[in-house]
């Protein structure tokens, strides 16, 4: 079968981590078996990983397909999930569905890694595997690539990465290329099975957006898919969640929301209700380590109250301002001295209890991101809140619990906004735990 276009751009990437897909039908399976082939072919004693989720999904997506391929030319070993060319080279496969699977690929060494359905794969899991691409070669660069459609549990990292291209410190940009293919883009599929395509194109809308147009700003699974960042309306206001900060007027009530955390993040939030019960998310303070997702401060509670105090006292939007708030029931158990309430207490942050029912604090998040008529949600993110904007969509369900968000996943932040919701419950606009 012939490459095309959108094919050969990938099997000519000379990138050090390329990404190739975006919606089903593209031709990524297909192609990423392809090359590592030519790789292989190519270069004398090549040790290459190639990984799925699943042990049944590497054998029978990648491993038996290459084996036939190959024959006679190259030998699997089924058991090893090891095929060997005449050259010396290797293919790997391997599996990773969960945080002991990860560990396995600790320590070993491999000049080329492919992780296919990528999205898939948590972030610190990508960070982990990618520790072993390492080779003492200088014939060869080192390279990795993933295949991925929008969705799955490592969907905020690849939208960052590869779709927005916003670059943490340690990552160079010239090092990352994304190529993006549709349906349309694999004439081999629309030419034999052209009903695969009528078939997604008649699919309810946020399925069709992520499976035949590649979005990712909505896909499968998602749990808060109304959620709209428009940069064009940052001002008007209109059919986005995302604005622009402003003064927020004097007698508007403000309020905090914390999620505890010390091994995992904290998060506290800061909201400014206005007339009509609108909340606007003015200010977050998120305490996840610097370029190592969901792994926390590991601060005292005295540590995160002392600083969460300074900010109150000299932040231009909190300064002066009579705050209430409300947090996790879980910071008033007391397990041997002072429980996380009376920490923040002893600095003046004071909390309500949070109402902790999930699925009835999910759907209140869901009310207040509705829009009107005039395309005016009862919920505002300002623009400078950058966790809430790359965590909070990103969010799955749970696959095993009908309506919840799969809480493995980086919640903190949808946590303590669930709770602020619900001290507010639109269903009671004047009643609740504050009133405006």
């Amino acid at each position: 079968m012939k490459p095309n276009p959108k094919q050969v751009e990938f099997l000519t990437a000379r990138e050090k981590y390329v990404c190739y897909g975006g919606a089903r039908g593209g031709g990524k399976s297909w192609v990423l078996r392809i090359k590592l082939i030519l790789l292989c072919m190519n270069y004398t004693g090549l040790n290459c990983l190639l990984l799925r989720e699943t042990y049944d999904e590497i054998k029978s997506n990648h491993l038996s397909p290459l084996g036939q391929m190959l024959h006679p030319f190259a030998t699997l070993k089924v058991s090893e999930k090891l095929i060997t060319f005449p050259n010396g080279s290797t293919i790997k496969g391997g599996y990773c569905g969960t945080d002991k699977d990860v560990q396995r690929y600790q320590g070993l060494e491999y000049d080329v890694i492919a992780i296919d359905e990528a999205t898939h794969f948590k972030e610190d899991w990508i960070k982990l595997i990618s520790g072993s691409l390492r080779s003492v070669r200088t014939d060869v660069s080192t390279q990795m690539f993933f295949t991925t459609n929008p969705g799955g549990v490592g969907h905020a990292y690849f939208k960052r990465i590869f779709i927005d291209r916003e670059y943490k410190d340690t990552e160079d940009p010239a090092e990352y290329r994304f190529i993006s293919a549709t349906v349309y883009d694999n004439t081999v599929l629309t030419e034999t099975n052209p009903d695969y395509v009528r078939q997604l194109e008649t699919l309810p809308e946020a399925r069709r957006k992520a499976w035949l147009e590649g979005s990712w700003d909505v896909f499968e699974g998602q749990v808060f898919n109304e959620f709209v960042n428009a940069p064009e309306h940052y001002y008007d206001r209109k059919f986005t969640h995302v604005i622009a900060p402003f003064e927020v007027p004097e007698d508007w009530n403000v309020y905090r929301s914390f999620d505890w955390g010390r091994a995992k993040p904290f998060s506290m939030g800061w909201w400014a209700v206005d007339y009509d019960g609108r909340m606007y998310r003015i200010l977050e303070y998120y305490g996840c380590q610097k370029d190592i997702p969901d792994t926390g401060l590991d601060l005292s509670s005295d540590e995160l109250f002392t600083r969460i105090r300074d900010i109150e006292r000299t932040h231009p939007f909190l300064m002066g301002r009579e705050i209430r708030g409300v947090a996790d029931p879980a910071i008033w158990k007391s397990d041997a001295g002072p429980s996380v309430q009376e920490s923040a207490a002893k600095y003046g942050i004071l909390f309500s209890r949070g109402n902790n029912q999930r699925v009835a604090g999910w759907q209140e998040v869901h009310q207040r991101l509705q829009f009107d008529a005039e395309g005016i949600p009862m919920m505002y993110i300002f623009n400078t809140c950058k966790d809430f904007i790359r965590t909070v969509p990103a969010l799955i369900y749970d696959t095993h619990k009908a309506e919840d968000v799969d809480s493995s996943l980086e919640d903190h932040i949808a946590d303590e906004t669930r709770y602020m919701c619900m001290s507010r419950p639109l269903a009671a606009r004047d009643g609740g735990i504050y009133e405006n």
